[in-house]
């Protein structure tokens, strides 16, 4: 198949499109480096990707860029590319979320829609669609009552997913990811922040109590969800969870980095932040049945190679002293 990946210089886009790649497809793979994190590190992220003949690397912005050139030919659309952040969606900011995370998924839908050939348009979405939980697991049937302005982006870019199906039979995919960590995860992401400062002897700032839970999933499992998605015809049209069955505490979370690294976690609580929702655990009984979809790497597991890549990152030097 030929791919297309959308934010491929992104965390799960670069993990995707090396799996494409290790799987025999051919990918191209778009990216205009949003100045949210430092380019240098979503440089590193596209190395791996770069080493083959059969990835196509375009920097360019979905907004402003001709799509139908890009879309010629494309089999597979894997749509990651997202203004993201929950906490800084607020205020002035909000514009380019709302250019970046509905109008860029409206334009290409649209630029699809007159494109022959396209079998799949698998989009990123986020559990901060369902916002504070009154009762769990979450189901996609649960009312869907975002708590941050990013959370309503991506709530209305999955809305003209379903409606571009609905009305238009474009064979859309909408996968809601919880709470993703692992290698490549964003800098301003609580694991990336935890394992930075676990490493470097910093203290750990924690928003919140620490007792607040998150359905956790590993960046593998989600990468093979997205796989599944874009090849289980049952899936065209659906919106589907997809979670790693590990709801923990942020304390667990912390007294397994202190296992994982041998080092003690100074940590210092703060308030509650707005956007941030209490709890998240998911049903994933949808994508178990359309997609076979079953999560497959453990908390403990996944946060030992996500410390080793944060290591080497920022302390190589260090990675000796890592139990992985």
């Amino acid at each position: 198949m030929r791919c297309l990946v959308t934010g491929v210089a992104g965390f799960v886009g670069s993990h995707l499109a090396e799996r494409l790649l290790t799987d025999g497809h051919e990918v191209c793979g778009v990216d205009s480096f949003i100045d949210y994190y430092p380019r240098a590190i979503k440089e590193r992220n596209l190395e791996k990707a770069r080493s083959w003949n059969n990835f196509t690397f375009i920097e360019d912005d979905l907004l402003t860029m001709h799509l139908a050139p890009l879309l010629d030919g494309i089999d597979w659309i894997f749509h990651q590319a997202a203004q993201a952040g929950v906490r800084a969606s607020w205020g002035k900011e909000f514009e380019r979320y709302t250019e970046c995370n509905v109008l860029a998924t409206q334009r290409l839908l649209e630029a699809a829609l007159h494109t022959e050939g396209i079998q799949r348009i698998v989009y990123a979405s986020s559990s901060s669609v369902y916002g504070d939980a009154v009762t769990l697991p979450l189901v996609e049937d649960s009312v869907l009552n975002p708590l941050s302005p990013y959370g309503v982006t991506k709530l209305a870019a999955e809305n003209l997913c379903v409606l571009y199906y609905r009305n238009f039979g474009l064979p859309t995919v909408s996968l809601r990811y919880f709470t993703v960590y692992g290698p490549r995860q964003r800098p301003d992401m609580a694991f990336h922040r935890f394992c930075k400062s676990v490493a470097s002897g910093e203290p750990v700032h924690v928003f919140d109590d620490g007792y607040q839970t998150r359905d956790f999933t590993y960046v593998s499992d989600i990468v093979e969800a997205n796989i599944q998605a874009a090849q289980a015809q049952p899936a065209i049209g659906q919106v589907m969870n997809i979670a790693g069955g590990s709801r923990v505490t942020i304390r667990h979370v912390l007294s397994l980095l202190e296992e994982i690294s041998g080092n003690e976690a100074k940590v210092v609580y703060s308030d509650r932040q707005f956007g941030d929702v209490r709890h998240t655990l998911a049903d994933t009984s949808r994508a178990e049945q359309l997609l076979g979809y079953h999560p497959h790497v453990s908390l403990q597991e996944g946060l030992a190679r996500e410390f080793a890549y944060v290591q080497e990152l920022y302390l190589p030097n260090k990675l000796q002293g890592t139990r992985v």
